[in-house]
């Protein structure tokens, strides 16, 4: 009982912080607008680690290399935290396995992230579609969606690349990611 409640803690705290540092990332990286509510919650949340880190981890190739750093650092203390509660004995302790299962989580998680961006940019085109969250979700999808868009033609008035790119990310996440997921497991 105990355990289960730590559990839903460290999914809630750690998992969630991680996709915050994450999302903060591939914003930047998508060139989205910070200047919108979820972007504002995003850098209030993270800049008290992003800030304090930047001193040291400089950007590579014009990407914020810390919160992308970071994401990683709580990833791994979530996964070994984790694996601790599940009882993993640690005769050695598994670097190179929490660092690769780490990474993988970290990519699978950016693939919900854009279904979730997907998803929303669909439900807020039919409710309210001059949001101030539009030009964050297209900043976000039309990267994905744009190659999409040149090989999928419009049915009526229809455009049918969100639901291709939701069913692509789907094998993404059952196949690559998968597999990926289940070779970084082999090194624990």
């Amino acid at each position: 009982m105990l355990n289960q409640t730590i559990q839903f803690l460290l999914d809630i705290f750690l998992q969630g912080f991680a996709g915050v540092l994450l999302f903060r990332f591939l914003m930047q990286w998508l060139r989205a607008p910070m200047r919108n509510p979820l972007g504002e919650f995003v850098m209030a949340i993270s800049n008290f680690a992003v800030l304090r880190a930047r001193r040291f981890i400089p950007p590579l190739w014009r990407l914020d290399s810390a919160s992308l750093l970071l994401a990683l650092i709580v990833e791994f203390a979530y996964l070994g935290l984790t694996l601790s509660l599940d009882g993993y004995p640690f005769v050695h302790f598994p670097l190179l396995g929490l660092l690769a299962l780490s990474a993988v989580k970290l990519v699978k998680i950016s693939v919900y992230l854009l279904m979730s961006a997907l998803v929303a940019q669909a439900i807020l085109s039919w409710v309210n579609p001059f949001t101030p969250l539009a030009p964050l979700l297209a900043a976000i999808t039309q990267r994905f969606l744009r190659p999409l868009q040149r090989i999928v033609p419009l049915l009526g008035r229809i455009d049918l690349s969100p639901l291709l790119l939701l069913v692509i990310c789907q094998i993404i996440l059952l196949v690559p990611i998968a597999m990926l997921e289940s070779l970084a497991a082999r090194l624990l």
